[in-house]
This record gives C-alpha cells, structure tokens and sequence, in this order.
C-alpha cells in the first residue's frame, strides 16, 4: 500500500499553494489560483452535502478540459464519491449506457455534449449540472438542486461566516484501498469497461510523478489530452495539482499549427503528448526541409551533418517553447522512424508505456537514458513486470503487470475481471513484448491484432504499419488478413498528392509503387498481396487509436 493518502495529497496542496495560480483555460484567458479553485470546490461539497450524496456514490463527468471540469473531478473525489470521467468523444449512445451501467445519481456535462442527452434514458439521475457555470441544467420532480444552486452565494456565507481560509480545506477520511474513479476504457476492440481505480492505484502514479519532479511547485504545463483519460488525468492533472503547477487547459487535441502557437506563447516546464503530434510535426515540417536536394546533399557531409541535425534540434525544441524538460510520449506506439529521427538530433524525448487498468503507468525512463525502441523500464516499487515466454529477453510474449498500480477489477464484471487478472494477482495486459535484465519493456504489438501464419509464424501488423506510414502518400494504414493473405488498408495523404502533381487517376500506380517498395523490406511471410483505399481516416478512439475490430472483416 502506498503510504501517502490519495485525498490528503491534495488538502495539503491547496493549503500550500494557496496563492499560486492553478488553472487556466487558454480560449477564454481565465486564470484560477489554489485559493480560487479551493473555494468553488468547497461551493460543490456544499451541494453534495444538501443532496445527501454518500460515500459510494457515483457521479458522472463529460465535456471538454477546461477549469469547471477539474473543479467538478476534484470535488466528487475529495467529497468521498466516486467519480466516473466520460470521454466527451464517445457518441451519446455509449454515454447513456456509460451513466446508468455506473448508476450516477448525477451529472456535470458541457452544454455541447448535453444537446445530445436524453434526460428520459438516465433514469437513476437526479438532476443535470452544467459545466459552463455549475447550474442546473434539469432536475427529478421533488428536488431542490436548482435551488441550492441558485441559493448557493449565501450558503457559502452561512457556512463560512469568517470568510473561507485555507484551514477550511478539510477534505474525507478515506482509505487508499477505496475505489476514487471508475473510468471506462476506449478500447479498440469493442464497448467499453469501467475500470475501477482505488486511491492507492492514483497515489502510486503521482507520487511517482512527485518523486521524479516531473511537475514541481510553480512550474507550467499545457492540458490537450482527454483528462477523462487515465494517461492525461495522471499526469496533465494529478500530479500538478499536487505540487502546485500552472495548467493551462487548450480544450481538446488541437492541430499541430495551434499547438505549437500555444507552447510558444505558455512555454511549459513539461509536455505529455501521443505520437500522433510528433508524427504530425515531422511530417508535415520536419521531413520536407530534410528531402531538399540542398538538405541532403549536405548530410551526406560528415562534418555538416552534425550542425545541421544541431540547427533542427534547436528549431523543434524552440517550437515546443524552449523551456521544458522533456516530452513524453504515451498512449499509443511511436513510429519508428520519427523515434530514430528524434534519437539521432538528441531531441528531449522519452516513451512511456501503460494502461487505464495501471492508472496508468507501467514504464518509463528519463529522457537522457531513454533507449530507442522501448517503452521504458519497469516502474520498480510499484509494479513488477514479467513476459509469458520461455525467452523473455528475446521470444515475445504476453506482458504481465502486478503491484500497486493494478486496478481493482471492471465495475459489475466479474467474467471480464478474471479474464485479464489472475489469482496471483498478474494482469495479464494483452500486450505482446520482451523484456531486457534491467526491466525495459520493448513492445511488439497487440496479442488480440497478432497474425499467426499457416506456417507458423508471429507477424506484427503495427511494425508493417510503421513502415508503410512513412511511405509516399500514405497518411495511415491498417494490414489485415484476408483469406489468408495480408492486405493492407490505406488512407492516401492527399495533401502530398497535391503538392506533387498526382491525381486519383495516378494513385493506383503510386500504391503499387508503394507496395513493390514496402515489401522489400519485409520477411518473405510478411509481403501484402494488395493495397485496398479508404478516402476518409479511419475512425478513431479518443487518444487517436485506430478502432481496428471495425475493419477486421
């Protein structure tokens, strides 16, 4: 058991911090300070108090990051309830099921998502809170929520009638072995599960994030990703605010152009990003100015090659704003070319490896001993690491975790729970890999998306995707089997197209150009028999995986 309480952490932050900034949200240039957000969640713990909520109950939470949303997470957990985040890109569907499978007795929703709820579907819901100024968007015949809410100035007085001061901050008893969130999975091989996730999973992973100083009092970061995702919730959320960072809150994944002006204008102290980004920047920026025939006459020069890799390194590190110390990628695999590519300039960067039912962090290195091709070592005290083969070191097999960052089993599924966990307690993630004797983790792919030959042998859809994505004209692609043979799926960049002069009469040679080329450089039981287009990008989960159970057929 972690010895730091989850809850605790977070009534000392405030206390500590009190005068410091806390959040931010960037579009509307709204600045909120320790001492701010203390009050508005003290307003919340008001209103759950004239609700009678108990400890064990749920409340649910959905819309786009901004402060009101974080304001609303902290409260319900430092209340005692248990908070159910809801990804706002799931459709209204799965957030109707997502709800009343958690039996929320409330909701904060975005006005945006809240158009597209049926009130009539969520019959165990007491009333709706809006995440724009926290009032009631509808209630239950009998309640008086909307009255609290409208009421709420004076309440606030009554209850504090010397004014709210930091010694105010008194928030629940409650055990690290308690369940804090139930958070439902994106999953990209079906409907979702509601992972459960104690104090102790969450203080494990930020007094990690503490300990490393990932985050550290009066530093900055920038919040893009979902924080209804464990991996942006742990470290774009918890661990700030527990040691007293700046969030500045974009709202939801932004386009490259629009990122990069904000890390120019807020300039973080750390940045935590998907691979999509990175690919993206290299993309559209980097591998451009490199394919000039100037730019490679020069790098085949030895005594150029070093400057001018230096020239690009500063030119990316001053884009990202200059100050932070590393970013860290997670989420999902990098491309293997963007990662040499890093490697070789000495970008600042480092892969992190995890899952929603770790809370989520499995591995992870410092950038300066980050080896490419890995996903980091094994967090060692808070979880072990083994891989389900005769050879870990060198025959991949299933990546099992156990220790204190492994969920508590899916919410109302005992079937789903022993699937992945056994009864010594390895979760077994359904990742494939190997493992080096110091604990680094290098994936290979998904067990569920392995390809298994008639002649035997293991073939990894996402090392041929990673190659064929860095093709000419290809923007993403999928490798699926069909009739026992491997084709793959590919959405064409029609941007590149354009700006060389190819048209959609030209792309079906380019694509068999682009298959002629990809299988050189494969095993014989790897080569794709064809190239089948898609004209529009293949749907995604919202930390930007491709849903591949949608394609499989």
């Amino acid at each position: 058991m972690i010895p730091e309480n989850f809850i605790k952490l977070y009534e000392s932050s405030f206390r500590e911090n009190w005068d410091l900034p806390a959040l931010t949200d960037y579009n509307e240039q709204r600045t909120l300070t320790y001492e701010d957000m203390a009050r508005e969640i003290a307003k919340l713990h008001i209103l759950f108090r004239h609700c009678q909520i108990r400890r064990g109950d749920k409340i649910a939470l959905v819309g786009k990051n901004t402060s009101n949303w974080c304001i609303a997470f902290m409260a319900t957990v430092s209340y005692g309830a248990i908070l159910v985040p809801i990804l706002q890109e799931f459709n209204p569907h799965d957030i109707h099921h997502i709800i009343n499978h958690s039996d929320s007795v409330l909701l904060f929703v975005g006005d945006h998502i809240w158009e597209n709820i049926e009130m009539e579907k969520l019959p165990e819901v007491r009333a709706a809170i809006s995440l724009q100024d926290f009032s009631c968007l509808v209630q239950r015949d009998g309640e008086e929520i909307a009255k609290c809410l409208r009421e709420m100035k004076r309440k606030f007085k009554a209850t504090y009638p010397n004014g709210f001061n930091r010694e105010d901050i008194k928030y629940a008893d409650l055990d690290n072995d308690k369940v804090i969130l139930i958070n439902y999975t994106s999953g990209t091989t079906g409907f979702s599960k509601g992972v459960m996730l104690t104090g102790n999973n969450l203080a494990g992973n930020v007094m990690f994030g503490v300990r490393s100083h990932l985050h550290y009092k009066g530093s900055k970061c920038i919040s893009f990703l979902p924080l209804a995702h464990a991996y942006g919730c742990a470290f774009d959320l918890l661990v700030p605010l527990a040691v007293g960072t700046h969030i500045t809150l974009l709202g939801k994944i932004p386009s490259p152009k629009i990122l990069l002006k904000a890390l120019e204008e807020i300039r973080p102290n750390l940045i935590i990003c998907v691979p999509l980004i990175l690919e993206k920047i290299y993309k559209k920026q980097i591998q451009p100015l490199l394919n000039k025939t100037p730019m490679r006459w020069a790098l085949n020069i030895p005594i150029l090659d070093s400057r001018i890799y230096g020239q690009v390194r500063k030119k990316l590190i001053d884009a990202f704003g200059g100050r932070f110390e590393e970013v860290i990628v997670g989420g999902a695999p990098i491309n293997r070319e963007v990662e040499t590519f890093l490697h070789k300039i000495k970008f600042p960067f480092t892969v992190g490896y995890g899952m929603t039912e770790c809370a989520p962090l499995i591995s992870y290195t410092p950038h300066r001993e980050f080896r490419p091709g890995s996903s980091g070592r094994t967090l060692f005290g808070y979880v072990e690491t083994k891989i389900d083969s005769l050879d870990p070191e060198n025959i991949p097999g299933e990546i099992c975790v156990r220790g204190e960052h492994v969920m508590k089993g899916y919410y109302k599924n005992e079937e789903a729970t022993k699937a992945v966990l056994d009864e010594d307690g390895w979760l077994h993630t359904g990742d494939m890999g190997t493992i080096s004797a110091d604990g680094t983790i290098f994936i290979k792919g998904r067990s569920k998306t392995m390809i298994l030959t008639s002649n035997g042998q293991n073939i990894y859809p996402e090392e041929i995707e990673a190659k064929l994505n860095n093709m000419p004209f290809v923007m993403e692609s999928l490798i699926v089997e069909r009739d026992g043979k491997l084709v793959a799926l590919v959405c064409p960049d029609y941007e590149a197209m354009d700006s060389y002069g190819v048209s959609n009469r030209d792309l079906p040679m380019a694509m068999e150009e682009v298959r002629n080329n990809l299988n050189k450089m494969l095993a014989p039981y790897e080569q794709i028999t064809r190239i089948q287009l898609y004209p529009n990008e293949f749907e995604k989960t919202p930390k930007r995986s491709i849903k591949r159970y949608l394609y499989d057929n």
